[in-house]
């Protein structure tokens, strides 16, 4: 592989794999649509349609919450709000991460049949995650107004926030829909990795619990990417560190995945 690697990463290849990204993102109506209509496939026939989703993380966050609510021993009127928005983000990032994974198993006939920008299947796997992130982001809204939460200005920082999370949710998609083509062990790899992170993550719990272990948090990048929004929706400011660590996140991350997508991208046909 480091031997492909070299030989197939030139100007040539890199120029291609950015015309890709850029043609896919110009393809808008496309991915949208292609998004909306998989959101409707889903729930065909229901009569709530996407709002399950909502109501299941409802149903998620108010059991978890007051069960350890009682555990931590922690008050139910900042914690159970802490829990909401740890969920509804949580939920944005794991889905990226997991269809990232099928992006291009996922559209297998598309990819045969039609020519067209690769990177397309990715923007679709982000629109479906944002149409789901605003169906479940009404529990945290309807929580805070129970427990009057009021985040003020500081919910301006959720902006720049989701927009760290799209971009690296990109490259996540692309890296591991490549990786997923090729081996389809990924998916199943990846999913068991998502749930191990799940609990290593202050989601159920508070990074103050962890007295003189904070490097386990602090090295953990799904906690400043998750804390870069969840802290504006608790009227937090992201803390300077945090913004660095995703910075960083996300330099690394694009720089692998460009140079993967360079040499690999005209073999995915091949792979679904």
């Amino acid at each position: 592989m480091i031997i492909q690697l070299k030989t197939g990463l030139n100007a040539t290849n890199f120029n291609r794999a950015v015309r890709d990204l850029i043609a896919g993102s110009q393809r808008r109506e496309l991915w949208s649509t292609m998004g909306m209509q998989e959101i409707r496939d889903r729930y065909r026939r229901s009569i709530l349609g996407p709002f399950w989703l909502t109501i299941s993380l409802g149903v998620m966050v108010l059991a978890l919450g007051l069960l350890y609510a009682g555990i931590f021993k922690q008050p139910l009127d900042d914690y159970l709000p802490y829990v909401a928005a740890g969920f509804t983000v949580w939920g944005l990032i794991s889905g990226l991460v997991l269809d990232g994974t099928r992006s291009f198993i996922s559209a297998e006939a598309l990819i045969r049949q039609l020519p067209g920008p690769l990177s397309l299947h990715v923007y679709r796997v982000l629109w479906t995650n944002l149409i789901i992130f605003a169906h479940n982001l009404w529990v945290f809204v309807l929580v805070a107004l129970i427990f009057g939460v009021n985040p003020g200005w500081n919910l301006l920082y959720i902006i720049p926030g989701l927009l760290a999370i799209v971009v690296n949710g990109l490259w996540v998609g692309i890296l591991l829909g490549l990786f997923g083509a090729r081996f389809r062990d990924v998916p199943q790899i990846v999913a068991s990795i998502t749930q191990l992170a799940f609990f290593l993550t202050p989601i159920i719990w508070q990074p103050g619990m962890l007295e003189g272990r904070t490097m386990i948090v602090d090295a953990n990048p799904f906690y400043h990417l998750l804390e870069v929004v969840r802290g504006p929706l608790l009227g937090t400011a992201p803390e300077l560190k945090q913004w660095l660590m995703v910075i960083l996140i996300t330099i690394i991350g694009w720089a692998v995945t460009l140079v993967f997508y360079s040499v690999y991208r005209w073999r995915i046909a091949y792979w679904v």
